[in-house]
C-alpha cells in the first residue's frame, strides 16, 4: 500500500523539484535608482511636462547601473488610464554610457530609437489623463539590459521594446509621478 502511494506520489515531487530548480537559474536583476529634478518620488509632476504645458519630456537621471550593462531601455506608462494601461513613451539602444536626459530629451534621446506609443507616434506623451478621472500614476521604468541593441522590428511599438528588454535585464530603476487634471 505505501509503495503505491509513493509511485503515485513520485511523478508530482518530481514537478515540484524541476520547478524549484528552474527559478534557481533566473538571471538576478539589480536595482539602481532613476530620479527627477523636476518631481520627486510619488510626487506631482509639473504641468510642464503634460498636455496642459509644453508635452515636454522631463529631466532624468540615473545611478550606476549593474555590472554587465550595455544599454537601456525607458518605458513610460500609465496603469490608471481608463481603457488600461496607456504607454506614453518608449525609447531603445540608449548608450550604456549615459547617466541622464534632459528636458525636452522626447525624441531619440542620445542617439536612442524611440518606439511608437499609444497615440501612434514614436516621440514622447505627456501625461494628459481625462478631466475630472482623478490623478494618475506615470511610471518611468529604466531598464539595464545587456545587449547593445535590442531586436525589435521597425517602428516597434512600446510594448514590443517591453517585452523585449525583459529578456535582456540586468537591472531595473522606476520613478512614478503623479498627474490629475481637473
Amino acid at each position: 500500500m505505501k509503495q503505491a502511494m509513493w509511485r503515485g506520489l513520485a511523478p508530482a515531487l518530481l514537478l515540484v523539484a524541476l520547478a524549484g530548480c528552474e527559478n534557481r537559474s533566473e538571471k538576478a536583476v539589480t536595482q539602481f535608482a532613476i530620479s527627477s529634478e523636476a518631481f520627486a518620488n510619488g510626487q506631482a509632476i509639473p504641468a510642464q511636462f503634460s498636455c496642459d504645458g509644453a508635452d515636454k519630456s522631463p529631466p532624468l537621471s540615473w545611478s550606476d547601473p549593474p555590472q554587465g550593462t550595455r544599454s537601456f531601455a525607458l518605458v513610460v506608462d500609465d496603469p490608471d488610464a481608463p481603457h488600461g494601461t496607456f504607454h506614453h513613451w518608449g525609447a531603445y539602444d540608449i548608450p550604456a554610457t549615459l547617466r541622464s536626459l534632459d528636458a525636452g530629451a522626447g525624441n531619440s534621446p542620445g542617439g536612442a530609437i524611440d518606439a511608437v506609443n499609444d497615440s501612434g507616434n514614436a516621440a514622447y506623451k505627456g501625461p494628459c489623463p481625462p478631466l475630472g478621472n482623478g490623478p494618475h500614476h506615470y511610471h518611468f521604468k529604466l531598464y539595464a539590459l545587456d545587449v547593445d541593441r535590442l531586436s525589435v522590428p521597425a517602428n516597434p511599438k512600446i510594448t514590443d521594446v517591453e517585452n523585449e528588454a525583459q529578456k535582456h535585464l540586468v537591472g531595473r530603476a522606476e520613478l512614478i509621478g503623479i498627474y490629475e487634471r481637473r
